[in-house]
């Protein structure tokens, strides 16, 4: 299984970036996405950009990342980590609704 991380453009470099996550610096192949200007949030997968994403999504899913850590390490209290789900009931997208 292959997770994708949010990481943000610190410095193109043409077919490739600089990219951060989480304070360390990676490399990244940029061939799928086209060069993207510093400050661009990526989802990154095996090294390689797949997707251009907002700030707000790689927000959620850096979240959702950490509290997968969280679980994985026992710790049960992350709710704090969903807060745009928290309180409300789940829905179905549209094209799973009969």
């Amino acid at each position: 299984m292959c997770i994708g991380l949010p990481m943000q453009v610190v410095e193109p470099r043409g077919e490739s970036a600089l990219c951060m996550y989480r304070g360390e610096q990676t490399l990244v192949d940029m061939m799928l996405v086209g060069e993207q200007p510093s400050g661009t949030w990526l989802l990154v997968f095996l090294y390689a950009a797949r997707e251009v994403i907002s700030e707000q999504k790689a927000m959620q899913i850096a979240d959702a990342l950490e509290a997968m850590s969280l679980a994985m390490q026992g710790e049960t209290r992350f709710d704090h980590l969903f807060a745009d789900l928290v309180g409300r009931e789940p829905q179905l997208p549209e094209f799973l609704k009969s």
